[in-house]
């Protein structure tokens, strides 16, 4: 048995086909007048808002018959008359479930019975994995808390080989600087950043139990639910529930709570009517200290760490740009209402990478060995169009602009490469540009890596231009200037900046606050100084937002003076911009976890066995030996091909328990061990290969080196395969 994605990624629209049938037949009993409007368009077109018409045209035609079959009847009309008039009604009646078909067809992107059959294959992945003890839900005895889960042995070993490569792909072969910060943050970082104002869901609770849920989430099952599921809505209501989703995060809390209260949304659990929605701050708040005097937050991401390091870590690195540091450790997120297993919780980990680079210069040394790969993307031009993700080569996507730069670019490759690398299907792998209602305004441009899962396109990997909002942001709350140099081999003259504050009628104005708006003052950038002077030259005054006060004060002509003048310089200092690549562990993991599942029956074909198709690279388990039977001089060789495999650094395991080979096979499987070594002689061994079930046979003292080999990517099973004898007879059971 394949996937259920390899089964159900393409569906046939039959669109055509059913309405060249039903125009081509007529009924004396009835005339049908539906504009079909199919001769325009060609074979396998059918649109949603086509279908949906038709089904609304063809309901009405079905109404209308039904209600001549009961005239008829009334009317004591000839039997053949009434005969013929519900066999016509039986007619519309299959052309309506036609429709319907096709309609739920590409309403659900994969066929009319998808949702049944993503729900049976999500719960097979699951319930494979909680068996196998991948993970579990936390303090299990307890009853759990949502969103709280504990990875078991086989679990660690994924996650350990995930970031493993993590480091080697990205750390190593980048040169990058890795930082390890503490998960506890002082409040006043977290100010800076944004996320104490900012990091907020809007929330909405149960009336009667206070149960609390996610707003927006309500909605967005509402709208998702009902285009999936009522196909009897019209084209013009399909239309407004998907202008809805598309612009979801553009709504206020006044916005969301008008539309939840207009589509008549309630509590999902006990239908009790909700509260208004309001702003619920994510983050984990704690006190630093015994006295509780110093506020501070479980960190919602690791980069506040990076950010301000940034001046020690730009001198670890001699003072050069660019350079990249990275950092992998928890992140807690205080989720509202989590759901859907590893997908949504709150804590978790994540790898976050932060390359600093020349805001004037954007290009990068290695774009050349990415510039021509070529996958699924998907521009926000595409998404406002209506149009679905494409194969686009990633120079030419860098080339005309739709990514911003090049160093943006190469990221999105290697990200690329990552994750196809690890066992991701790259056919459900798409690059996902942001819509300008998703992008942080500092933000040059921002695409998200999204894997496709039963649960649907999961963001699981955000690559970020971010310019130079962060560091200018903790320079302006610390004081502290978080800068780069340029040295020019000549001096240049150029036209500075000059901002010059008066002290003493400052110090008049403001007294014990005056430092604090001399530093704001002096850390305005050219817009901004050059705005304040056309405004004091206009008006005398203006109000200026000091952030270290968090207010705004009243700057008087006579408080300082802003000017431009040409001097020779011999460097340039600037703040750099920052690319930022961001994974979630734990959802590239559980999306790894579909991807590599699947089904196949028993030898004997009386059940269908679980198995785990892992890449050597992150299967939990690279080996596992088995002596045929229990015999000590098998337990001997068995010893000794350990003892090799430990040597190479391979993880194995040995199972001498007297169950049958065929079942020792099948529980290997369901945990992803790629390769079986079955001792079978004293002399030789049987090496077996997980998903072809090939056999090949080996001298005992060749094993380990075989196994290391594909393990390290030196050779292929094919070119093994080749080049050692077959072994035919797998008794499995």
């Amino acid at each position: 048995m394949r996937s259920f994605f390899t089964i159900i990624t393409s569906s046939t629209s039959i669109g055509h086909h059913l309405f060249s049938r039903l125009s081509s037949r007529r009924s004396h009993t009835l005339s049908l007048n539906l504009t079909l409007n199919r001769h325009t368009q060609p074979p396998m077109a059918a649109t949603e808002e086509s279908l949906r018409r038709n089904l609304a045209e063809m309901l009405s035609a079905v109404e209308s018959q039904g209600s001549s079959v009961r005239a008829l009847k009334a009317s004591k009309a000839p039997k053949t008359e009434i005969d013929d008039a519900i066999e016509a009604l039986n007619r519309l009646k299959l052309e309506k479930s036609s429709i319907e078909r096709e309609l739920q067809s590409i309403v659900s992107g994969n066929g009319a019975d998808s949702s049944v059959t993503r729900e049976a294959f999500r719960q097979a992945v699951a319930n494979t994995l909680e068996r196998r003890l991948f993970y579990i839900p936390s303090f299990k005895i307890y009853r759990g808390v949502a969103g709280l889960y504990d990875y078991g042995p086989p679990g660690c070993a994924v996650k350990s080989n995930v970031l493993s490569f993590w480091r080697q792909h990205f750390v190593l072969e980048e040169d990058m600087l890795e930082v390890d910060c503490p998960c506890v943050t002082p409040e006043v970082v977290l100010k800076a950043s944004g996320h104490v104002d900012k990091f907020t869901d809007l929330m909405v609770k149960d009336e009667k139990t206070g149960t609390c849920y996610r707003a927006d989430h309500l909605l967005k099952d509402f709208c998702k639910d009902k285009l999936e599921k009522d196909l009897s809505i019209s084209a013009e209501k399909a239309a407004e529930l998907k202008q809805v989703l598309a612009t979801l995060d553009d709504f206020s809390a006044e916005e969301l709570g008008a539309k939840i209260k207009e589509y008549g949304i309630i509590a999902p659990d006990t239908k009790n009517p909700l509260s208004d929605p309001y702003p619920f701050n994510l983050m984990f708040q704690t006190s630093i200290g015994p006295s509780g005097l110093t506020p501070g937050y479980m960190r919602p991401e690791t980069a506040q760490g990076i950010f301000v390091n940034f001046k020690d870590l730009y001198y670890y690195n001699g003072n050069k740009l660019p350079f990249a540091a990275a950092q992998i450790g928890q992140a807690f997120r205080n989720e509202i209402s989590p759901r859907q297993g590893l997908l949504r919780v709150r804590e978790f980990t994540l790898a976050e990478i932060e390359h600093f680079v020349d805001p004037e210069d954007k290009s990068h040394p290695k774009y050349s060995e990415v510039v021509n790969l070529e996958f699924l993307m998907f521009p926000r031009e595409e998404q406002m169009s209506g149009q679905s993700a494409r194969n686009i080569p990633l120079g030419e996507a860098v080339s005309k602009g739709i990514v911003n730069n090049q160093t943006l670019g190469y990221f999105i490759g290697r990200v690329y490469l990552f994750l196809t690398r690890l066992g991701i299907d790259k056919k459900r792998l798409r690059f996902r540009q942001h819509l300008a209602n998703e992008m942080a305004h500092y933000a040059a441009d921002c695409w998200d890596a999204e894997i496709e899962s039963s649960y649907g396109w999961i963001e699981c990997v955000g690559i970020a231009d971010r310019s130079a909002f962060d560091l200018k942001a903790h320079t302006d709350k610390s004081g502290v200037a978080l800068v780069a140099q340029e040295k020019f081999l000549e001096p240049k003259e150029l036209e500075e900046l000059v901002i010059v504050p008066v002290k003493k009628e400052l110090g008049l104005a403001f007294r014990g606050t005056q430092k604090n708006v001399v530093e704001a003052l002096e850390a305005m950038n050219e817009k901004e100084a050059m705005n304040m002077k056309a405004e004091l030259e206009s008006k005398g005054e203006v109000e200026f937002y000091v952030c270290t006060l968090e207010k705004n004060v009243c700057i008087k002509k006579n408080m300082l003076s802003i000017s431009k003048e040409k001097k020779k310089v011999h460097h340039r200092v600037f703040t750099p911009s920052v690319i930022e690549p961001s994974f979630g562990i734990g959802r590239i993991i559980y999306c790894l976890y579909e991807h590599s599942f699947y089904t196949r029956p028993s030898k004997a074909g009386d059940e269908q066995l679980n198995v785990f198709r892992f890449p050597p690279l992150v299967a939990p388990i690279k080996c596992t030996v088995f002596p045929l039977v229990q015999s000590q001089k098998y337990d001997e060789v068995a010893k000794v091909i350990s003892k090799s495999l430990k040597v190479a650094g391979i993880s194995h395991k040995i199972d001498i328990t007297g169950t049958s080979i065929g079942k020792r096979y099948a529980r290997t499987d369901e945990l992803g061990v790629p390769f079986a070594i079955t001792v079978d002689k004293t002399s030789s061994v049987t090496i077996r290969e997980r998903d072809s079930k090939d056999q090949i046979r080996v001298n005992v003292d060749e094993a380990a080196s075989v196994v290391n080999a594909v393990i390290d990517g030196q050779r292929t099973w094919e070119d093994i395969w080749s080049s050692y004898p077959h072994h035919s007879e797998e008794s499995e059971e």
